[in-house]
Protein backbone atom coordinates (compact mmCIF):
# COMPACT_ATOMS: atom_id res chain seq x y z
CA UNK A 1 0.00 0.00 0.00
CA UNK A 2 1.42 3.37 -1.00
CA UNK A 3 1.52 6.30 1.38
CA UNK A 4 -1.38 8.70 0.89
CA UNK A 5 0.11 11.72 -0.92
CA UNK A 6 0.05 15.24 0.45
CA UNK A 7 -2.19 17.78 -1.26
CA UNK A 8 -0.27 20.72 -2.70
CA UNK A 9 -1.29 23.89 -4.55
CA UNK A 10 -0.44 25.12 -8.03
CA UNK A 11 -0.81 28.86 -8.63
CA UNK A 12 -2.67 30.26 -11.64
CA UNK A 13 -2.87 34.04 -11.46
CA UNK A 14 -4.65 34.80 -8.20
CA UNK A 15 -6.05 31.27 -7.92
CA UNK A 16 -4.74 28.11 -6.29
CA UNK A 17 -5.45 24.63 -7.60
CA UNK A 18 -5.28 21.67 -5.20
CA UNK A 19 -3.47 18.64 -6.64
CA UNK A 20 -1.76 15.37 -5.73
CA UNK A 21 1.02 13.43 -7.46
CA UNK A 22 1.84 9.78 -6.71
CA UNK A 23 3.44 6.80 -8.42
CA UNK A 24 6.73 6.78 -10.29
CA UNK A 25 6.05 5.30 -13.71
CA UNK A 26 7.64 6.70 -16.86
CA UNK A 27 4.21 7.62 -18.22
CA UNK A 28 2.16 10.49 -16.77
CA UNK A 29 -1.58 9.93 -16.31
CA UNK A 30 -4.01 12.67 -15.27
CA UNK A 31 -6.97 11.15 -13.42
CA UNK A 32 -9.90 13.51 -13.67
CA UNK A 33 -13.19 12.15 -12.30
CA UNK A 34 -16.67 13.56 -12.60
CA UNK A 35 -18.57 16.00 -10.40
CA UNK A 36 -19.08 15.09 -6.77
CA UNK A 37 -15.49 13.94 -6.30
CA UNK A 38 -12.68 15.77 -4.49
CA UNK A 39 -8.98 15.12 -4.14
CA UNK A 40 -8.86 14.88 -0.35
CA UNK A 41 -11.57 12.20 0.00
CA UNK A 42 -10.64 9.68 -2.70
CA UNK A 43 -8.41 7.67 -0.39
CA UNK A 44 -11.13 7.32 2.26
CA UNK A 45 -13.17 4.72 0.37
CA UNK A 46 -11.15 1.47 0.01
CA UNK A 47 -12.16 0.49 -3.58
CA UNK A 48 -11.20 3.98 -4.78
CA UNK A 49 -7.87 3.80 -2.93
CA UNK A 50 -7.19 0.37 -4.47
CA UNK A 51 -7.82 1.75 -7.95
CA UNK A 52 -5.46 4.69 -7.39
CA UNK A 53 -2.79 2.33 -6.10
CA UNK A 54 -3.28 0.09 -9.13
CA UNK A 55 -2.87 3.09 -11.45
CA UNK A 56 0.17 4.35 -9.51
CA UNK A 57 1.91 1.00 -10.11
CA UNK A 58 1.78 1.71 -13.85
CA UNK A 59 2.28 5.47 -14.15
CA UNK A 60 2.95 8.70 -12.34
CA UNK A 61 -0.57 9.85 -11.49
CA UNK A 62 -1.58 13.51 -11.40
CA UNK A 63 -4.99 14.48 -10.06
CA UNK A 64 -6.53 17.80 -9.03
CA UNK A 65 -9.69 19.64 -8.07
CA UNK A 66 -10.73 21.96 -10.86
CA UNK A 67 -11.22 25.54 -9.76
CA UNK A 68 -14.54 26.09 -8.08
CA UNK A 69 -14.61 22.58 -6.61
CA UNK A 70 -13.16 20.80 -3.60
CA UNK A 71 -10.03 22.38 -2.14
CA UNK A 72 -9.33 24.66 -5.12
CA UNK A 73 -10.18 28.34 -5.32
CA UNK A 74 -13.15 29.64 -7.26
CA UNK A 75 -11.91 31.04 -10.59
CA UNK A 76 -11.20 34.76 -10.57
CA UNK A 77 -11.43 37.10 -13.52
CA UNK A 78 -13.88 36.82 -16.41
CA UNK A 79 -15.99 33.69 -16.45
CA UNK A 80 -14.93 31.14 -19.07
CA UNK A 81 -16.58 27.94 -20.33
CA UNK A 82 -15.98 25.07 -17.87
CA UNK A 83 -13.78 23.16 -20.31
CA UNK A 84 -11.51 26.16 -20.89
CA UNK A 85 -11.05 26.53 -17.14
CA UNK A 86 -10.35 22.79 -16.91
CA UNK A 87 -7.72 23.07 -19.64
CA UNK A 88 -6.06 25.99 -17.84
CA UNK A 89 -6.08 24.04 -14.57
CA UNK A 90 -4.62 20.93 -16.21
CA UNK A 91 -1.83 22.84 -17.96
CA UNK A 92 -0.96 24.74 -14.77
CA UNK A 93 -0.64 21.57 -12.71
CA UNK A 94 1.28 19.81 -15.49
CA UNK A 95 3.76 22.69 -15.64
CA UNK A 96 4.24 22.73 -11.85
CA UNK A 97 4.98 18.99 -11.66
CA UNK A 98 7.13 18.98 -14.81
CA UNK A 99 4.81 16.97 -17.07
CA UNK A 100 5.26 17.65 -20.77
CA UNK A 101 2.73 15.06 -22.01
CA UNK A 102 0.13 13.00 -20.20
CA UNK A 103 -2.61 10.49 -20.79
CA UNK A 104 -5.95 12.05 -19.84
CA UNK A 105 -8.13 9.55 -18.03
CA UNK A 106 -11.55 11.19 -17.75
CA UNK A 107 -14.81 10.02 -16.21
CA UNK A 108 -18.40 11.06 -16.99
CA UNK A 109 -18.86 14.86 -17.20
CA UNK A 110 -15.09 15.45 -17.44
CA UNK A 111 -14.98 13.58 -20.78
CA UNK A 112 -15.89 16.63 -22.95
CA UNK A 113 -13.10 18.69 -21.36
CA UNK A 114 -10.57 15.91 -22.04
CA UNK A 115 -11.66 15.67 -25.68
CA UNK A 116 -11.29 19.40 -26.21
CA UNK A 117 -7.94 19.47 -24.40
CA UNK A 118 -6.64 16.73 -26.71
CA UNK A 119 -7.88 18.59 -29.78
CA UNK A 120 -6.49 21.93 -28.65
CA UNK A 121 -3.22 20.66 -27.13
CA UNK A 122 -2.28 17.53 -29.10
CA UNK A 123 1.43 17.93 -28.33
CA UNK A 124 0.71 17.67 -24.59
CA UNK A 125 -1.68 14.72 -24.84
CA UNK A 126 -0.20 11.22 -24.96
CA UNK A 127 -3.57 9.51 -25.11
CA UNK A 128 -7.19 9.53 -23.96
CA UNK A 129 -9.12 7.12 -21.76
CA UNK A 130 -12.77 8.19 -21.88
CA UNK A 131 -15.10 6.48 -19.41
CA UNK A 132 -18.91 6.73 -19.34
CA UNK A 133 -19.00 10.01 -21.22
CA UNK A 134 -20.37 11.39 -24.48
CA UNK A 135 -19.78 14.15 -27.00
CA UNK A 136 -23.23 15.63 -26.44
CA UNK A 137 -26.46 14.75 -24.65
CA UNK A 138 -28.05 15.44 -28.03
CA UNK A 139 -26.78 12.05 -29.21
CA UNK A 140 -29.56 10.50 -27.16
CA UNK A 141 -32.21 13.09 -27.93
CA UNK A 142 -32.13 15.16 -24.75
CA UNK A 143 -34.34 18.25 -24.86
CA UNK A 144 -33.94 21.51 -22.98
CA UNK A 145 -36.78 20.35 -20.74
CA UNK A 146 -34.84 17.19 -19.92
CA UNK A 147 -31.77 19.25 -18.97
CA UNK A 148 -33.90 21.49 -16.74
CA UNK A 149 -35.42 18.44 -15.04
CA UNK A 150 -31.99 16.89 -14.44
CA UNK A 151 -30.69 20.19 -13.07
CA UNK A 152 -33.56 20.41 -10.61
CA UNK A 153 -33.00 16.80 -9.57
CA UNK A 154 -29.31 17.52 -8.92
CA UNK A 155 -30.18 20.57 -6.81
CA UNK A 156 -32.70 18.61 -4.77
CA UNK A 157 -30.60 15.46 -4.39
CA UNK A 158 -27.11 16.94 -3.98
CA UNK A 159 -25.31 15.84 -0.84
CA UNK A 160 -27.92 13.25 0.13
CA UNK A 161 -28.49 9.57 -0.67
CA UNK A 162 -30.64 9.96 -3.79
CA UNK A 163 -27.90 10.98 -6.22
CA UNK A 164 -25.76 8.00 -5.24
CA UNK A 165 -28.73 5.67 -5.72
CA UNK A 166 -29.28 7.12 -9.20
CA UNK A 167 -25.66 7.00 -10.42
CA UNK A 168 -24.51 3.87 -8.55
CA UNK A 169 -27.69 1.80 -7.97
CA UNK A 170 -26.01 -1.58 -7.46
CA UNK A 171 -23.02 -0.26 -5.54
CA UNK A 172 -25.21 1.50 -2.97
CA UNK A 173 -27.00 -1.79 -2.24
CA UNK A 174 -23.81 -3.87 -2.20
CA UNK A 175 -21.56 -1.65 -0.07
CA UNK A 176 -23.15 0.15 2.94
CA UNK A 177 -20.07 2.37 3.31
CA UNK A 178 -20.32 3.80 -0.19
CA UNK A 179 -23.51 5.89 0.10
CA UNK A 180 -22.38 7.99 3.10
CA UNK A 181 -18.91 8.44 1.60
CA UNK A 182 -20.30 9.59 -1.76
CA UNK A 183 -22.82 11.98 -0.15
CA UNK A 184 -20.03 13.56 1.92
CA UNK A 185 -17.83 13.78 -1.16
CA UNK A 186 -20.58 15.66 -3.02
CA UNK A 187 -20.96 18.18 -0.22
CA UNK A 188 -17.22 18.84 -0.01
CA UNK A 189 -16.76 18.95 -3.78
CA UNK A 190 -19.47 21.47 -4.69
CA UNK A 191 -22.33 23.40 -3.19
CA UNK A 192 -25.77 22.56 -4.63
CA UNK A 193 -25.81 25.83 -6.59
CA UNK A 194 -22.41 25.17 -8.16
CA UNK A 195 -23.43 21.62 -9.01
CA UNK A 196 -26.63 22.80 -10.64
CA UNK A 197 -24.68 25.29 -12.75
CA UNK A 198 -22.26 22.55 -13.81
CA UNK A 199 -25.06 20.30 -15.04
CA UNK A 200 -27.35 22.91 -16.57
CA UNK A 201 -25.58 23.81 -19.81
CA UNK A 202 -26.01 22.03 -23.13
CA UNK A 203 -22.89 21.19 -25.12
CA UNK A 204 -22.21 19.57 -28.46
CA UNK A 205 -18.70 18.43 -29.37
CA UNK A 206 -19.64 16.03 -32.13
CA UNK A 207 -17.98 18.16 -34.83
CA UNK A 208 -14.67 18.23 -32.92
CA UNK A 209 -14.16 14.45 -32.60
CA UNK A 210 -12.41 14.18 -35.97
CA UNK A 211 -9.68 16.52 -34.66
CA UNK A 212 -8.56 14.10 -31.95
CA UNK A 213 -5.22 12.73 -33.19
CA UNK A 214 -4.05 10.80 -30.12
CA UNK A 215 -4.59 7.12 -29.24
CA UNK A 216 -7.97 6.74 -27.55
CA UNK A 217 -9.67 4.08 -25.43
CA UNK A 218 -13.41 4.39 -24.78
CA UNK A 219 -14.94 2.41 -21.90
CA UNK A 220 -18.67 2.51 -21.18
CA UNK A 221 -20.86 0.69 -18.68
CA UNK A 222 -23.61 -1.03 -20.64
CA UNK A 223 -26.57 -0.10 -18.40
CA UNK A 224 -25.33 3.25 -17.06
CA UNK A 225 -28.54 5.30 -17.03
CA UNK A 226 -26.90 8.71 -16.69
CA UNK A 227 -25.13 8.34 -20.05
CA UNK A 228 -26.35 5.48 -22.26
CA UNK A 229 -23.79 3.23 -23.90
CA UNK A 230 -24.68 4.66 -27.34
CA UNK A 231 -22.81 7.82 -26.34
CA UNK A 232 -19.61 5.84 -25.80
CA UNK A 233 -20.02 3.95 -29.05
CA UNK A 234 -20.50 7.27 -30.87
CA UNK A 235 -17.20 8.55 -29.44
CA UNK A 236 -15.30 5.47 -30.56
CA UNK A 237 -16.85 5.53 -34.02
CA UNK A 238 -15.91 9.16 -34.66
CA UNK A 239 -12.41 9.35 -33.12
CA UNK A 240 -9.93 7.90 -35.59
CA UNK A 241 -8.45 4.61 -34.40
CA UNK A 242 -10.30 4.61 -31.06
CA UNK A 243 -10.91 1.30 -29.31
CA UNK A 244 -14.25 0.65 -27.58
CA UNK A 245 -14.96 -1.79 -24.76
CA UNK A 246 -18.30 -2.28 -23.00
CA UNK A 247 -18.33 -2.92 -19.26
CA UNK A 248 -21.11 -4.97 -17.67
CA UNK A 249 -23.25 -3.45 -14.92
CA UNK A 250 -25.06 -0.19 -14.08
CA UNK A 251 -22.65 1.79 -11.87
CA UNK A 252 -20.66 4.86 -12.88
CA UNK A 253 -17.18 3.84 -11.62
CA UNK A 254 -15.03 1.57 -13.80
CA UNK A 255 -13.15 0.12 -10.82
CA UNK A 256 -16.07 -1.72 -9.18
CA UNK A 257 -17.65 -5.08 -9.98
CA UNK A 258 -18.79 -6.46 -12.34
CA UNK A 259 -16.75 -4.49 -14.90
CA UNK A 260 -13.60 -3.97 -12.82
CA UNK A 261 -11.40 -6.70 -14.32
CA UNK A 262 -12.30 -5.79 -17.90
CA UNK A 263 -11.60 -2.10 -17.28
CA UNK A 264 -8.26 -2.80 -15.62
CA UNK A 265 -7.17 -5.10 -18.43
CA UNK A 266 -8.18 -2.61 -21.14
CA UNK A 267 -6.47 0.32 -19.43
CA UNK A 268 -3.29 -1.65 -18.75
CA UNK A 269 -3.03 -2.83 -22.36
CA UNK A 270 -3.73 0.67 -23.63
CA UNK A 271 -1.05 2.29 -21.47
CA UNK A 272 1.47 -0.40 -22.39
CA UNK A 273 0.87 0.24 -26.08
CA UNK A 274 1.71 3.96 -25.94
CA UNK A 275 5.21 3.84 -27.36
CA UNK A 276 5.57 6.75 -29.80
CA UNK A 277 4.74 10.42 -29.51
CA UNK A 278 2.32 11.95 -31.98
CA UNK A 279 3.71 14.87 -33.98
CA UNK A 280 0.61 17.02 -34.56
CA UNK A 281 0.13 18.78 -37.87
CA UNK A 282 -3.27 20.25 -37.01
CA UNK A 283 -5.15 21.34 -33.93
CA UNK A 284 -8.44 22.72 -32.68
CA UNK A 285 -8.23 26.49 -32.27
CA UNK A 286 -10.37 29.60 -32.13
CA UNK A 287 -9.41 31.97 -34.94
CA UNK A 288 -10.00 35.70 -34.48
CA UNK A 289 -9.93 38.24 -37.29
CA UNK A 290 -10.44 41.97 -36.71
CA UNK A 291 -10.38 44.99 -38.97
CA UNK A 292 -10.86 48.73 -38.61
CA UNK A 293 -14.23 50.00 -39.82
CA UNK A 294 -13.87 52.57 -42.62
CA UNK A 295 -10.08 52.32 -42.65
CA UNK A 296 -9.61 53.70 -46.18
CA UNK A 297 -11.66 56.83 -45.48
CA UNK A 298 -9.89 57.33 -42.16
CA UNK A 299 -6.48 57.05 -43.82
CA UNK A 300 -7.42 59.70 -46.37
CA UNK A 301 -8.67 62.03 -43.64
CA UNK A 302 -5.56 61.68 -41.47
CA UNK A 303 -2.82 61.51 -44.05
CA UNK A 304 -0.08 58.92 -44.32
CA UNK A 305 2.03 59.90 -41.31
CA UNK A 306 -0.83 60.22 -38.78
CA UNK A 307 -2.51 57.09 -40.14
CA UNK A 308 0.71 55.08 -39.76
CA UNK A 309 1.08 56.27 -36.16
CA UNK A 310 -2.54 55.29 -35.42
CA UNK A 311 -1.99 51.83 -36.92
CA UNK A 312 1.10 51.34 -34.76
CA UNK A 313 -0.91 52.24 -31.66
CA UNK A 314 -3.69 49.88 -32.80
CA UNK A 315 -1.19 47.04 -33.25
CA UNK A 316 0.46 47.64 -29.87
CA UNK A 317 -2.86 47.64 -28.02
CA UNK A 318 -4.02 44.56 -29.93
CA UNK A 319 -0.88 42.58 -29.12
CA UNK A 320 -1.04 43.56 -25.45
CA UNK A 321 -4.67 42.49 -25.04
CA UNK A 322 -4.20 39.27 -27.00
CA UNK A 323 -1.25 38.40 -24.79
CA UNK A 324 -3.27 39.19 -21.65
CA UNK A 325 -5.99 36.82 -22.87
CA UNK A 326 -3.37 34.12 -23.57
CA UNK A 327 -3.80 34.24 -27.33
CA UNK A 328 -1.17 34.27 -30.07
CA UNK A 329 -0.86 36.99 -32.70
CA UNK A 330 -0.31 35.26 -36.03
CA UNK A 331 0.10 38.41 -38.09
CA UNK A 332 -1.12 41.92 -38.81
CA UNK A 333 -3.47 42.19 -41.79
CA UNK A 334 -2.76 45.86 -42.46
CA UNK A 335 -5.80 47.33 -40.75
CA UNK A 336 -6.50 44.43 -38.41
CA UNK A 337 -5.05 41.31 -36.84
CA UNK A 338 -5.21 37.54 -37.09
CA UNK A 339 -4.85 35.67 -33.79
CA UNK A 340 -5.54 32.25 -32.34
CA UNK A 341 -6.71 31.16 -28.90
CA UNK A 342 -6.97 27.88 -27.04
CA UNK A 343 -10.68 28.46 -26.46
CA UNK A 344 -13.52 30.62 -27.80
CA UNK A 345 -14.50 32.11 -24.43
CA UNK A 346 -11.17 33.84 -24.02
CA UNK A 347 -11.15 34.91 -27.68
CA UNK A 348 -14.59 36.53 -27.41
CA UNK A 349 -13.65 38.41 -24.26
CA UNK A 350 -10.44 39.60 -25.93
CA UNK A 351 -12.31 40.85 -28.99
CA UNK A 352 -14.77 42.76 -26.81
CA UNK A 353 -11.97 44.24 -24.71
CA UNK A 354 -10.13 45.28 -27.85
CA UNK A 355 -13.17 47.16 -29.15
CA UNK A 356 -13.49 48.99 -25.82
CA UNK A 357 -9.77 49.86 -25.68
CA UNK A 358 -9.64 51.28 -29.22
CA UNK A 359 -12.84 53.31 -29.04
CA UNK A 360 -11.26 56.29 -27.17
CA UNK A 361 -8.78 56.57 -30.05
CA UNK A 362 -11.63 57.00 -32.49
CA UNK A 363 -11.10 53.49 -33.87
CA UNK A 364 -14.11 51.24 -34.41
CA UNK A 365 -13.47 47.59 -35.25
CA UNK A 366 -15.44 44.56 -36.24
CA UNK A 367 -14.44 41.01 -35.28
CA UNK A 368 -15.16 37.52 -36.60
CA UNK A 369 -14.45 34.22 -34.85
CA UNK A 370 -14.63 30.55 -35.70
CA UNK A 371 -13.54 27.48 -33.74
CA UNK A 372 -12.27 24.64 -35.90
CA UNK A 373 -9.30 22.89 -37.40
CA UNK A 374 -6.14 24.77 -38.30
CA UNK A 375 -3.02 23.48 -39.98
CA UNK A 376 0.00 24.18 -37.81
CA UNK A 377 2.87 25.98 -39.55
CA UNK A 378 6.04 27.46 -38.09
CA UNK A 379 4.84 31.08 -38.04
CA UNK A 380 1.44 30.93 -39.71
CA UNK A 381 -1.78 28.93 -39.82
CA UNK A 382 -3.83 27.61 -42.72
CA UNK A 383 -6.86 25.52 -43.49
CA UNK A 384 -10.60 25.85 -43.99
CA UNK A 385 -11.07 27.13 -40.42
CA UNK A 386 -9.07 30.25 -41.25
CA UNK A 387 -11.17 30.90 -44.34
CA UNK A 388 -14.41 30.53 -42.36
CA UNK A 389 -13.24 33.00 -39.71
CA UNK A 390 -12.31 35.51 -42.44
CA UNK A 391 -15.77 35.19 -44.00
CA UNK A 392 -17.45 35.65 -40.60
CA UNK A 393 -15.48 38.89 -40.23
CA UNK A 394 -16.62 40.05 -43.65
CA UNK A 395 -20.26 39.53 -42.62
CA UNK A 396 -19.93 41.18 -39.19
CA UNK A 397 -21.59 44.50 -38.49
CA UNK A 398 -19.39 47.49 -37.52
CA UNK A 399 -18.59 47.58 -33.82
CA UNK A 400 -19.77 43.97 -33.24
CA UNK A 401 -18.22 40.57 -32.58
CA UNK A 402 -19.70 37.81 -34.73
CA UNK A 403 -19.11 34.07 -34.44
CA UNK A 404 -19.86 30.96 -36.46
CA UNK A 405 -22.40 28.39 -35.28
CA UNK A 406 -19.52 26.26 -33.97
CA UNK A 407 -18.91 28.68 -31.10
CA UNK A 408 -22.08 29.04 -28.94
CA UNK A 409 -22.24 25.34 -27.98
CA UNK A 410 -18.58 25.48 -26.90
CA UNK A 411 -19.05 28.41 -24.52
CA UNK A 412 -22.06 27.05 -22.65
CA UNK A 413 -21.75 27.93 -18.98
CA UNK A 414 -19.62 31.04 -19.60
CA UNK A 415 -22.31 33.69 -19.21
CA UNK A 416 -21.91 34.79 -22.84
CA UNK A 417 -25.11 35.41 -24.82
CA UNK A 418 -25.69 35.61 -28.55
CA UNK A 419 -28.19 36.98 -31.06
CA UNK A 420 -29.00 34.84 -34.08
CA UNK A 421 -28.09 36.70 -37.29
CA UNK A 422 -29.51 34.04 -39.58
CA UNK A 423 -28.00 31.77 -42.19
CA UNK A 424 -25.46 33.26 -44.60
CA UNK A 425 -23.54 32.13 -47.63
CA UNK A 426 -19.82 32.41 -46.90
CA UNK A 427 -17.81 33.04 -50.07
CA UNK A 428 -15.75 30.01 -51.01
CA UNK A 429 -17.14 27.88 -48.17
CA UNK A 430 -19.70 25.18 -49.07
CA UNK A 431 -23.21 25.29 -47.64
CA UNK A 432 -25.09 27.80 -45.54
CA UNK A 433 -23.64 28.98 -42.22
CA UNK A 434 -25.65 30.31 -39.29
CA UNK A 435 -23.93 33.28 -37.70
CA UNK A 436 -24.38 34.89 -34.28
CA UNK A 437 -23.40 38.22 -32.75
CA UNK A 438 -22.12 38.46 -29.19
CA UNK A 439 -24.59 40.34 -27.02
CA UNK A 440 -23.05 43.24 -25.14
Amino acid sequence: MIEIPDTAYAVLGEDRIAYQVFGDGELDVIWFPGAGDCVDLRWDWPPYAEYLEWLAARARVITFDRRGTGSSDAPSGGELPPWEQWADDAQTVMNVVGSQRAVLCALADSVPAAILFAGTHPSRTAGLVLINGEASPLTKGVSEGDVAALTQFVVDAWGGPRLGEFVFPDLVKRDPSFGPWFARSQRLAMTPTVAARAFSHMYDLRNTLSLVQVPTLVLHTEEFQVSPVEGGRHLAEHIAGARFAALPGRDGFPFVEPGRDIAFREIEEFLAGLTTAVVPDRALATILFTDIVGSTQRAVELGDHAWRNLLETHDAISRTLIDQHRGRVVKSTGDGILATFDGPGRAIRCASALGDALRPLGIAIRAGLHTGEVEIRESDIAGIGVHIAARVLAAAAPGEVWVSAAVPMLVAGSGLDFDDRGERELKGVPGGWRLFSVRS
